[in-house]
């Protein structure tokens, strides 16, 4: 057994997750690797939903307001403008990608159906003891996440099976009989089943399910053996009640997003992106919707690595700032940094352990509620406060026109002159400057005696510095440098204020990728067909059984090749990954420990135990000399790369542009507003230089030049800010 190249995480890769229990949906039967006609992504956020469409090698974006009533209407929309612009039939189209939010606030706001734990008995109170975790450990007044099914809808039944999937206790019937009465009293929409140890056997639980199924055919069911079978009970019972209370609502909603593209004539396969960045269909998204609540995220993630490869960036800060919230990503050798745990719902903004633990494999990231349509205040200590609420899309900021009121990071920077306000969203939604300048003017200025203007600085530099924050903490927790890294932004929000955040962190360079404003969108179309299967075997390093390993890795790859094949097709040529979760024994935790595709033997152990070693000391720079090792599971990923059309470099021609308009822009060295030269990005030239300051300005978004850099334009068309040598 031979271990070379650099270690790698095997998750740091964006074929994590797809078509988990089931096989595809009949529609993808037409989806295979390699064909590259018309194809589409869509993204709902909290206030804009976007599309991006590529065909015949130029891409077609449309960007409108989210509809949270039905948002279907707006993915509806949205799909409407672009095929228009692109003057295509709905019935051309190979394939539609969707990201959305819908499960993630769901789980955030509460708005759940009637949903219940069955569980063994004398266990049901697992899921509010928790691991008995303090995350403040000084507040003597801590508030906990409430679990997402209360006490009196968690009901135990008779049986026990061990942690080696030996049966200790027969599933007493009597016992399944009347839970389920209970459930039918109390009219239970949804149901999550997890026994304890049921990852090694699972054989009650489906027993359970499907008594369940027959008893009550229109209540839902997640079993805990299927959506997160492994060890830890407390957040695999989490998972399984949170897979339980959205699926409900996300089956209502993707059924009537079928419906509705079925009946605008698309004829075309609808694939989720998962929060693993790989491809699912709708009735495994239906089955397991707690795997979408990142991705939308998720597809931002995969268009910064997309960016990061092209432009041959080996350390890069993805930075996607939206209408609601900024997520910050670190890629490595265009690899985003994964997990297989995240929180949702947190009490706390930025405390870990104050969420619903989802384990889940995802595209790891730090989210804050910093976007255009975060809300800004004075708090009690007089101090500008930024989010973490929005105003979203209804009514949205103040300079929308549609009834809000309160300040937003959007209003500021109108209200600085960064944003054209007869442009805005290409001139489909023009801003109203007078109404954002009064409610900065009065939730602000006038508390802090302070001018419009520099109120509307003092919520600029708060959410830059809020952003900026969270990127540099991720960083160091994950034991990297954010000083030599290249900042890559996108979102509708970014490019504003990328040149801020950057100069706060200390960097170079920032890249802000064509349609920077839709990324995540563009970054569906980039997603892998994958399928990735966990096993767990435990065992000790000292007595590695070779044989058993084989036999499961094998039984695996059988598995997840027949489920990938049929997205894929036979002759596509497929990638296989490895991996598995080992600790020292007597640890709590694993660590991933990626290792080579191969037969193992019994002479293999000294290798196995130098790749957890070297696993082991990247994290904690050191290993601990003379403790066993202990090998919890098995991990493989199956995948196979979506053929796309790669973006190559054209020549580019040194020069300058002419102005569009100079229009006034708030200079925060001088305390006053300026003349500076605003440009559109079309007009603009690969080698051109712009110097700062200046605004360049797109459909989507704008980018601000600030003074310490200057703007070119490389040879795919990106924006390049060079930091200018002091």
């Amino acid at each position: 057994m031979t271990l070379n190249g650099p270690l790698i995480n095997l998750f740091a890769c964006v074929s994590n997750i797809s078509w988990t229990g089931g096989p595809p949906h009949p529609a993808g039967e037409n989806f295979v690797a390699g064909r590259t006609g018309p194809r589409l992504g869509v993204d709902i956020g909290g206030t804009f939903t976007d599309v991006a469409l590529e065909v015949g090698g130029k891409r077609y974006t449309s960007k409108i307001l989210t509809t949270p009533q039905a948002p279907e209407k707006g993915v509806l929309d949205a799909i409407a403008i672009a095929l228009r612009d692109a003057d295509l039939a709905p019935s051309a189209l190979e394939m539609i990608v969707h990201g959305t939010t819908l499960a993630t606030n769901a789980l955030i706001e509460r708005k759940g159906p009637r949903t219940a734990l069955i569980t063994t008995e004398g266990f049901r109170d697992i899921i509010e003891i928790r691991q008995e975790n303090r995350f403040e450990q000084y507040d003597v007044n801590i508030d906990l996440p409430p679990p997402l099914v209360p006490r009196r809808w968690r009901l135990g039944v008779r049986e026990r099976i061990d942690a080696h999937g030996k049966v200790l206790l027969p599933l007493d019937e009597a016992s399944v009989e009347r839970a389920i009465d209970t459930l039918e009293r109390q009219e239970i929409a949804s149901v999550a089943v997890g026994l304890l140890h049921s990852f090694t056997n699972p054989d009650h639980e489906k027993r359970i399910g499907e008594r369940i199924a027959k008893r009550m055919p229109d209540v839902t069911i997640t079993l805990s053996s299927d959506v997160s079978p492994e060890m830890r009970e407390y957040e695999r019972f989490t998972t399984a009640c949170a897979n339980a209370y959205v699926q409900p609502l996300m089956s209502r909603y993707l059924r009537n997003l079928e419906d509705g593209l079925r009946k605008a004539g698309f004829r075309c396969p609808l694939f989720l992106i998962s929060s693993g960045g790989g491809l699912t269909t709708v009735e495994t998204a239906i089955r397991f919707p707690v795997r979408l609540v990142e991705s939308g995220p998720a597809g931002g993630a995969i268009f910064a690595s997309h960016i990061a490869r092209l432009c041959g960036i080996d350390k890069m800060i993805s930075f996607d700032m939206g209408g609601t919230t900024a997520k910050i990503c670190l890629i490595d050798e265009a690899k985003p940094q994964t997990n297989r745990v995240f929180e949702v719902a947190r009490i706390y903004r930025f405390k870990k352990g104050s969420g619903l633990p989802l384990r889940i494999p995802v595209i790891e990231m730090v989210e804050i509620g910093a976007g255009g349509g975060s809300i800004a205040r004075v708090d009690a200590m007089n101090r500008i406060a930024v989010g973490p609420d929005s105003a979203g899309s209804e009514p949205g900021p103040a300079s929308y026109g549609r009834g809000g009121t309160e300040p937003t990071v959007t209003d500021a920077d109108v209200v600085l002159g960064r944003i054209d306000p007869a442009a805005f969203s290409g001139g489909k939604l023009t801003l109203d400057t007078q109404a954002a300048t009064a409610a900065v003017k009065r939730a602000i200025g006038e508390k802090l005696g302070l001018s419009p203007e520099f109120a509307a600085l003092g919520i600029s530099e708060m959410v830059d510095e809020n952003m900026s924050n969270a990127a540099r903490v991720h960083t160091i927790e994950s034991g990297k440098d954010v000083g030599e890294r290249t900042l890559v932004a996108f979102g509708g929000a970014a490019p504003l204020h990328a040149a801020r955040v950057a100069e706060k962190l200390g960097l170079k360079r920032v890249v802000i990728p064509t349609n920077a404003g839709v990324g995540s969108a563009v970054g569906f179309l980039r997603a892998p067909i994958a399928y990735e299967i966990i096993r767990t075997n435990i065992q000790r390093l000292s007595s590695f059984d070779a044989e058993a390993v084989n036999r499961i890795l094998a039984e695996m790859r059988a598995e997840a090749e027949a489920i990938v094949r049929q997205g894929a097709g036979p002759e596509t040529r497929l990638e296989e990954r490895r991996a598995a979760f080992m600790r020292y024994r007597g640890q709590g935790h694993e660590i991933a420990v990626p290792l080579p595709v191969q037969a193992y033997t019994a002479e293999d152990k000294p290798a196995l135990l130098k790749a957890f070693e070297a696993a082991y000391c990247a994290l904690y720079s050191r290993a601990i000399p003379g403790v066993d090792v202990e090998i919890l599971s098995w991990v493989m990923v199956i995948s196979a790369p979506l053929d796309v059309d790669i973006e190559t470099p054209k020549p580019e021609e040194p020069g300058s542009a002419t102005p569009l308009s100079r229009r006034k822009l708030f200079d925060p060295a001088s305390g006053d507003f300026i003349e500076a030269p605003f440009f559109r990005r079309a007009d603009l030239k690969r080698g051109w230089i712009v110097p700062g300051p200046a605004v360049i300005e797109e459909d989507e978004t704008s980018t601000v030049v600030s003074p310490s850099f200057e703007a070119r334009i490389n040879g795919f068309g990106y924006i390049e800010l060079i930091r200018r040598e002091e």
